[in-house]
């Protein structure tokens, strides 16, 4: 997580909504991909840190599936994260803060818990929260 979170802090530094994320091969430990939001810099909505490293991964694997990959991403995945997540079929997300406004794993439409969910993969929540929530907050905080 703390390579996702310097990561974050990257987005941050760029004027991105400070959220970051790395791929890790399951097997090996190995940072397949790291990156953070790029909604800003590509003018793109869906430029977000997770799509971004899962489509990087896919296309240098030639792999439409990346079942032997963990995410660490600091923010709840949203929807539209969480369901490319589902097609990736990716064994296991980690990730920081909570999200209850824009979340869809543990909030909103809790996307892996739905009978249209293809995969669902191992959750873990809440980890390094605090850091993670600290930058978040700190982000927005500026802005206001």
């Amino acid at each position: 997580m703390a390579a996702a979170l310097a990561e974050a802090e990257r987005a941050a530094a760029a004027g991105e909504v400070p959220v970051g994320a790395v791929l890790v091969d399951a097997a090996t430990g190995e940072i397949l991909a790291r990156g953070h939001n790029r909604v800003e810099a590509l003018r793109d909505p869906t430029a977000h840190a997770e799509l971004l490293l899962i489509s990087e991964v896919a296309r240098r694997l030639g792999a439409k599936r990346l079942t032997g990959a963990d995410l660490y991403v600091t923010l709840e995945p949203c929807p539209m994260c969480a369901a490319a997540i589902s097609f990736a079929r990716l064994r296991r997300l980690y990730y920081g803060a909570y999200d209850p406004k824009s979340g869809g794993v543990d909030h909103g439409p809790r996307i892996f818990e739905q009978a249209t969910c293809h995969h669902s993969p191992e959750v873990f929540g809440g980890i390094g929260e605090r850091a993670a929530g600290d930058l978040l907050r700190a982000f927005f905080q500026a802005r206001r």
